[in-house]
């Protein structure tokens, strides 16, 4: 078997966070060096705490978590507790972690591994804002050229967005940041909503993980039944979408999607389209392109692979 891809996991968990945690750690091909929290779904103080709550979830009390960004770089924080619960993971009882938050701020981990390590091996999967990872590039900007790639969830074009008409969460709540990262010459995959809103966890794909014989399974089934029933009632759907863990699945199985290299700029002016992701799908501008925008996903592929990887998991 070749040598696991080293990533690191920048995320505000969220059930949909958790779920992605979940299929990263039980996937040998990838090796998860650590996981920064950032403020997001909820505020930073809950967002550490649900990043390691996940990772005893799943048996790997080993992991490395670092507190970072606690609000975005410009703007004041939003957050999305009408999405995900007072807690960030409502749901399942999960027990308060006993595992350790890591001395170190998440925006200096990551400086230090992307320095420490040969440039171009790490990858940095972004499941949140992209505050830690542009606070990072304005610190250090030598590792800019040392990532190897950023697979990050966020965004939308044809889909429209989910927290204003024009612009999705992850990117709305720090567009600065955003346009710093977009800027930066990375290779970067996106996954926008487009993208994600066709993998819905339907009440059979819900009911799959419940009938996992482990703990990860049913607490998956108990973050999906809360988590779901926004989306359901907002986008009259069976299920809700399935946001962060597409950009495991990319990783593992990327054959499961198909995209494009196009231009994306971030709006960060106007308050009417603040944090919208400009795509140019159809190359009408001169824009060189900087990003490869995933538009489809094979959703039962990417659901199969899910269920297979938790039941791993002890």
């Amino acid at each position: 078997m070749p040598k696991p891809l080293p990533i690191i996991i920048d995320t505000d968990p969220g059930q949909d966070d958790a779920v992605a945690i979940l299929l990263a750690l039980a996937s040998p091909e990838l090796e998860v060096l650590g996981i920064t929290a950032v403020a997001g779904n909820v505020a930073l103080a809950l967002t550490e705490i649900n990043a390691r709550k996940i990772c005893e979830l799943a048996g790997r009390p080993d992991i490395k978590v670092y507190s970072g960004a606690i609000r975005p770089m410009v703007r004041n924080l939003v957050t999305a507790e009408n999405v995900h619960g007072k807690t960030g993971l409502d749901g399942p009882v999960l027990p308060e972690p006993t595992m350790k938050l890591q001395a170190r701020h998440g925006v200096d981990f990551l400086i230090e591994t992307l320095m420490s390590r040969d440039a171009g091996t790490v990858t940095l999967c972004a499941l949140g804002p992209l505050t830690n990872i542009g606070l990072a590039l304005v610190r250090e900007p030598r590792i800019a050229s040392r990532i190897a790639q950023i697979v990050a969830m966020g965004g939308g074009f044809f889909e429209g967005g989910n927290v204003t008409p024009a612009a999705e969460f992850n990117i709305y709540v720090d567009p600065h940041a955003a346009r710093l990262v977009f800027e930066a010459g990375i290779p970067i995959t996106l996954i926008p909503l487009d993208c994600t809103h066709q993998a819905l966890t339907t009440a059979a794909r819900i009911e799959k993980f419940r009938a996992l014989p482990n703990r990860a399974g049913p607490a998956t089934a108990a973050m999906l039944d809360f988590y779901e029933r926004f989306d359901v009632q907002k986008y009259g759907t069976d299920g809700g979408p399935l946001h962060d863990p597409c950009v495991i699945a990319w990783l593992l199985k990327p054959d499961l999607f198909k995209g494009r290299h196009v231009n994306v700029a971030i709006e960060c002016q106007s308050e009417l389209t603040m944090g919208m992701t400009v795509i140019d799908w159809w190359r009408v501008t001169d824009r060189a392109p900087n990003a490869t925008v995933l538009r489809d996903i094979d959703a039962q592929g990417f659901f199969d692979l899910l269920a297979e990887r938790l039941a791993r998991l002890p």
